[in-house]
């Protein structure tokens, strides 16, 4: 009986040395790894997973971000943060890890400035749209208003005829009036704008550079009305301007030239189409009157004006844009001017804009206080081309001269119309059933605008130390304008 128990002892003694000799070495291949993690602002990330790759098994962050583990040395971690950039670490035998973590872009992306701060889109109410010009190559937009065509549904742009002073027809979900005010209200960087007088056709939009924009957010429907009041009945376009960042100074520049020309013009008839139609079909008086402009009648020679081409042109456009930006110690900031000249294809119609901006966003009491701070200014001058000249030039006869080609003067011995040719009475006057000399309603004509306007905002944010959820936040704008507007028609004008 001894002997049994005696090689039994042996087995099982011999059993346990081999589970412990291939226990030893799978123990001594794992290694102890400590680290901490940190969020992107440079505070400890609290709560943050951090995960061996491959096995089901991790650990969070305690409150200074500290995270300790076994693992083998040649490991990979995963960590994982909200808001933030999953990152994998290799290990490579390492004990001690430092992980700095990333903004998550796309997350970001998911949030939508509206006019009470920023909010996630699935906690958002109403219909709300985000255009970012940085995505849909903002240079080649000459106002603001240019980045909303076909840029969301609902959003219905009608630019003015190609005019450049940039004027234009917004509606968001149609018109709510039959007789008030149905444009949209603008907000730029906190402030509410008021649409800019006649001088010129200028709104808000125009007055801002497209390459200052870091995003416009569209409020569509009347919850809008619960931030702005019954001035956001017909919508709301909310501007951001870009800001400062930490950082050494950057300094970017973009120019843009563009080439205007008319794509299409309508297809007329020239002066014999004209009169195979007037003997055609015409009375004899018709006949009559056209046979004035032949030579068979003795009369002035055979004219064929296309009137579209003599008041429409290939214009050239061009515009520039500097701005500097980084960080002054602790305060960003960023300084920025363009120019911008437009000309339109109908001729003597131009805009001409200057805009000037400077913001600066610091914070205080270890970011618990945010301050933006902004100041813009703007100057836009107009000539606008009679557009009226555009109906004229389709009425017009092409059998019609654009000027007299022999002198003709009116009482007192002055150059009747200065010249331009105009249907007259018997008596000499005007015409006033007749067509108008299209080109001299442009020629003769001087509608100019001029708007100086600066608008600007400092907004306070503080977060409660006892309650971070808990803000205060105190908003103070400002929107100043001066506008000219002139209208001044030549001497001796068939319009004066």
């Amino acid at each position: 009986m001894k002997n049994i128990c005696f090689r039994m002892s042996r087995k099982a003694l011999l059993a346990l040395v081999m589970a412990l000799a291939v226990a030893f070495p799978a123990l001594a291949q794992k290694i102890t790894v400590t680290g901490t993690v940190y969020e992107p602002e440079g505070e400890p990330a609290i709560g943050a997973s951090v995960e061996v790759k491959g096995v089901q098994f991790g650990v969070a962050t305690d409150i200074d971000g500290n995270f300790k583990l076994q693992v083998e040395p040649n490991a990979v971690l995963v960590v994982s943060y909200v808001g933030c950039d999953t990152q994998e670490i290799p290990v490579d035998g390492r004990t001690n890890i430092e992980v700095h973590l990333a903004t998550n872009t796309v997350a970001m992306q998911e949030l939508v400035v509206v006019g009470y701060g920023q909010v996630k889109k699935a906690d958002a109410t109403g219909s709300v749209a985000v255009v970012k010009p940085d995505d849909i190559e903002a240079g080649i937009a000459n106002s603001a208003q240019d980045l909303l065509v076909g840029a969301s549904p609902g959003v219905v742009v009608t630019t003015n005829g190609g005019n450049p002073t940039g004027n234009a027809d917004i509606r968001i979900r149609g018109g709510a009036s039959l007789s008030a005010n149905n444009n949209p209200l603008i907000v730029i960087d906190g402030v509410p704008q008021t649409d800019q007088s006649s001088a010129g056709g200028t709104n808000a939009l125009s007055m801002v550079n497209p390459q200052n924009i870091e995003s416009m957010t569209i409020l569509k429907d009347a919850s809008a009305t619960a931030i702005y009041g019954s001035r956001a009945s017909n919508g709301v376009i909310i501007i951001t301007t870009k800001r400062g960042k930490s950082g050494r100074p950057q300094v970017n520049f973009a120019a843009n030239w563009h080439v205007n020309t008319a794509r299409k013009t309508l297809n007329m008839m020239n002066t014999a189409q004209l009169g195979e139609i007037i003997k055609k079909y015409g009375s004899p008086n018709a006949v009559a009157m056209f046979n004035q402009f032949t030579p068979e009648e003795g009369g002035l020679p055979v004219y064929d004006t296309d009137w579209q081409k003599e008041i429409l042109r290939t214009s050239f456009s061009h515009d520039y844009s500097l701005s500097i930006g980084g960080s002054l110690g602790v305060v960003p900031y960023r300084v920025n001017g363009s120019y911008t000249k437009n000309e339109g294809i109908i001729k003597k119609s131009d805009m001409e804009r200057v805009t000037v901006g400077v913001n600066v966003s610091p914070k205080f009491f270890n970011d618990a206080l945010s301050v933006q701070a902004n100041v813009n200014g703007s100057y836009v001058n107009t000539n606008e081309g009679n557009n009226g000249a555009i109906g004229g030039a389709i009425a017009m006869s092409p059998a019609l001269p654009v000027r007299y080609d022999f002198p003709t003067t009116g009482s007192f011995g002055r150059p009747m119309f200065n010249g331009y040719f105009q249907t007259t009475k018997s008596t000499g006057e005007y015409q006033e059933n007749a067509t108008m000399n299209p080109v001299s309603t442009i020629e003769e004509q001087l509608q100019s605008g001029s708007v100086y306007s600066s608008n600007g905002n400092i907004q306070l944010d503080y977060a409660l130390y006892w309650v971070p959820e808990l803000h205060f936040n105190l908003n103070l704008g400002y929107q100043v304008s001066k506008n000219n507007w002139q209208t001044v028609v030549d001497q001796n004008s068939a319009m004066a």
